[in-house]
């Protein structure tokens, strides 16, 4: 197992800042040489939940990775290359993430994919783009056993897949974090665990619940709850009968909303905490019930804080989207802007061009990625993981999260 976390209070949220702009795409060419003026077109994929109940982050993510393509073009950050992106909706469920994987493979003009937001449609994507040697790099999967194996948890650390990369940080790092704020912050003692089956809920509220314990906080009662079903009226009885203090949920905002609402209504009026799944505004919407003092961890510190965001946060309102850019959009754009980074060496590489074996060498330069990004500085380690390990828990006031506390880890 690795080492626990030293917690590390951050008073100040600047970073470097990125010069950024939002502009349209130049017309692009295959197999064009540089000097007749032409261009070579690369493909950024996109996979996400574009429709249904995750949509909200999916469109986020979509926009955010056409503005670092239209950033990258209008900057003309790599001589000789147009970048344009292909966005595939994956719902949300892993056999059409692994179908769209499939497409992007297809196509020889993609060389890099950001995506998905979720753990478990990205297991069933890695190994199709592992077997192209095209790079995948999420915003938003934060199971450990992606990128470090299933034996993790063991303490033996091996990486599946050479292709696949994150910017966000991984629940190892989420599910202590927000067990130590629940237990020495809130001072809550008592925790009722519920999480949804899935890869990133079981995950996140099983690395809670052992670091809660740890702490010396008692785990009263745990349960399971199924995605988009809407009664969860036993579980919440359940709840209310354990004399738990705090309820922590594994899972994502449509079911963690109506969850919060019907534990609620039966009286037990205790908080609700989930981690970046639960961290949206349609979590809020769902309760009919005030949500006020539930909480929520997410990846990063708050965008619109960052000194290093603030280009991107008036470039995205420039450019007219008219879905927000929510809870990942700043990592899509920093993921997309890695890829775009990667394909900068490998083209200066070979002499101003795409070599032959360009998904490979582009794999290989992600690796050695280091720039000031949106959220901060952005490198992966020797297991394709973010170096970048900070995050905050927020609390919801009124209709609106709050940012309550940052703070970075460091192994």
């Amino acid at each position: 197992m690795r080492h626990r976390p030293l917690l590390i209070l951050t008073s100040t949220l600047a970073a470097g800042t990125l010069t950024l702009s939002a502009c349209g795409s130049r017309d692009g060419g295959k197999n064009d040489d540089e000097s007749s003026g032409k261009q070579t077109t690369v493909v950024i994929g996109i996979d996400a939940p574009l429709t249904g109940s995750l949509s909200a982050l999916g469109q986020g993510i979509k926009n955010s990775v056409d503005l670092a393509a239209r950033t990258a073009n209008k900057n003309k950050e790599v001589q000789g290359i147009t970048f344009k992106t292909e966005a595939l909706d994956d719902q949300a469920v892993p056999a059409s993430g692994q179908q769209n994987a499939t497409k992007l493979v297809g196509d020889k003009a993609v060389l890099g994919v950001v995506g998905p937001l979720n753990s478990g449609v990205s297991q069933s994507m890695q190994g199709v783009f592992a077997r192209a040697d095209l790079t995948q790099v999420s915003p938003a999967n934060t199971s450990p056993e992606l990128s470090q194996g299933d034996t993790w948890l063991k303490g033996q650390k091996k990486r599946p897949f050479k292709t696949y990369f994150r910017t966000a940080t991984t629940d190892i790092i989420q599910g202590r974090f927000a067990a130590q704020y629940a237990h020495n912050d809130a001072k809550k003692k008592k925790v009722f665990v519920v999480d949804d089956k899935q890869t990133y809920g079981v995950g996140l509220a099983s690395i809670f619940a052992q670091e809660f314990k740890r702490l010396g906080g008692e785990v009263v009662g745990t349960d399971h709850i199924t995605v988009k079903e809407t009664d969860f009226s036993s579980v919440a009885n359940k709840v209310k009968n354990s004399g738990a203090d705090i309820v922590y949920y594994g899972g994502q905002y449509p079911e963690g909303g109506l969850l919060s609402d019907q534990v609620k209504k039966t009286g037990a009026r205790i908080p609700l905490m989930g981690g970046d799944g639960v961290y949206d505004p349609a979590f809020i919407k769902a309760s009919s019930e005030s949500n006020d003092g539930d909480l929520g961890t997410s990846v990063g510190y708050p965008v619109e804080a960052l000194d290093s965001a603030k280009a991107f946060v008036q470039n995205y309102k420039d450019a007219g989207y008219k879905d927000p850019y929510a809870a990942y959009g700043g990592y899509s754009y920093d993921a997309a802007w890695a890829i775009v980074q990667a394909v900068k060496k490998v083209v200066t590489d070979n002499n101003g061009k795409l070599p032959a074996d360009a998904r490979a060498k582009v794999t290989e330069a992600m690796g050695k990625v280091s720039f000031d990004g949106v959220t901060g500085k952005v490198s992966f380690d020797e297991y394709g993981d973010t170096t970048n390990k900070q995050l905050t828990v927020y609390q919801v006031k009124g209709d609106a999260w709050q940012s309550l506390k940052s703070a970075t880890f460091k192994d």
